[in-house]
């Protein structure tokens, strides 16, 4: 299983919207046949294992890190090609979190007379698909966000001048989160102040994220880099489409969705449904200013928090991490558990996850 779960890495940044899944088929002789799933529309990683394996995979064991589909989406059940292939045993890491498959998958094998197995190496398998897992389960992406900071906690001066906290390696570290990810989110401040690109820049990535800014008032420059650079962009507000602005960025190319206001700002929870509902997306990644950041935090979306520190003290007149000014004592504080720190060039990642039960 730990080779199929290594196999799965491989479509880190290239399987979305479907899940990353590894497959491996052992023989009386050894592995005769593995797979990972490389793309939506293309075969499955059962499929690409059975097709090395030939047939060796009579009588054999695989070794799934996802439950076998048991429906028609894109590509036909895994379920029929792993009976019709004849193994004898199936050892799955979790089951399927899609509704269309969850557990149908593995009753179907069984009643084949497949001995199964489920949750060898399950941890480490949820890991590997967290935004696929949450879409399914809350019907809204995984949201990452993402934030560079000096050694005092600070994110940008005073002036809102950000350019570089860290270092390259940290910043090609980045591409790597964001080439991973279904949409990268960011804010309507970070756009007028840094006309950022928000794409991936890095070797072997060929897809490109979805592009959101949250722009409920729409202040969006119609000759800002991410609408004039044609890749794409989608504008997230609360301003009514008869409004001159909607009409002006609309023809300048963005993509423009109205969402309900709470609070005069775009509602995010329903901005996350709809990015899960109608763009399939399962992992949301921000850069965003301490507002944006502050408010997803707040409303309980942040489900994990990736932070480059870097070794300079920025003073206490520069911004902070998250703008969250409903805490004033210690038992509204929000707790992280830290999953992992290591170094990265001359800065620190610090990778934790939001314990929301500590404010319970």
């Amino acid at each position: 299983m730990s080779r199929a779960l290594q196999l799965a890495e491989q479509g880190l940044w290239s399987t979305d919207p479907n899940p990353r899944v590894g497959c491996v088929i052992v023989d009386d002789t050894g592995v005769c046949g593995e797979g990972w799933h490389q793309r939506a529309g293309q075969a499955h990683a059962e499929i690409n294992a059975l097709r090395q394996a030939g047939k060796s995979a009579l009588g054999a064991t695989v070794y799934i890190t996802l439950e076998p589909c048991s429906h028609h989406g894109r590509t036909p059940p895994c379920c029929d090609a792993l009976k019709e292939a004849g193994v004898r045993r199936i050892v799955v890491a979790m089951q399927d979190p899609n509704p269309l498959v969850s557990g149908e998958g593995i009753a179907r094998l069984e009643q084949a007379g497949i001995a199964v197995q489920s949750g060898l190496l399950q941890a480490q398998a949820v890991e590997l698909n967290p935004g696929f897992i949450s879409r399914m389960q809350k019907h809204r992406p995984w949201v990452r966000v993402k934030l560079g900071v000096s050694l005092d906690g600070r994110t940008a001066m005073h002036s809102g001048e950000s350019q570089w906290i860290t270092g390259p390696e940290a910043r090609h570290d980045v591409q790597r989160l964001r080439a991973r990810s279904s949409a990268i989110l960011t804010g309507s401040g970070t756009v007028l102040h840094d006309d950022p690109n928000m794409t991936v820049r890095i070797e072997g990535a060929d897809r490109q994220p979805l592009r959101v800014v949250v722009d409920s008032l729409l202040s969006m420059p119609a000759d800002a880099r991410m609408i004039t650079d044609g890749k794409g962009v989608l504008i997230a507000t609360t301003v009514e489409e008869d409004d001159e602005r909607y009409a002006e960025l609309s023809a300048a190319g963005a993509r423009i969705h109205r969402f309900h206001s709470a609070a005069g700002k775009v509602d995010l929870l329903e901005l996350l449904r709809y990015l899960a509902d109608a763009h399939e997306c399962n992992e949301v990644h921000v850069e965003a200013g301490s507002v944006l950041c502050g408010t997803l935090l707040a409303r309980r979306l942040v489900d994990e928090i990736v932070i480059y520190m870097a070794p300079v003290i920025m003073g206490s007149d520069a911004r902070g991490m998250f703008h969250l000014p409903g805490i004033e004592v210690m038992e509204q504080k929000i707790g992280v558990v830290i999953s992992d720190i290591r170094k990265v060039g001359s800065d620190w990642r610090i990778s934790a996850r939001p314990d929301y039960t500590e404010t319970e």
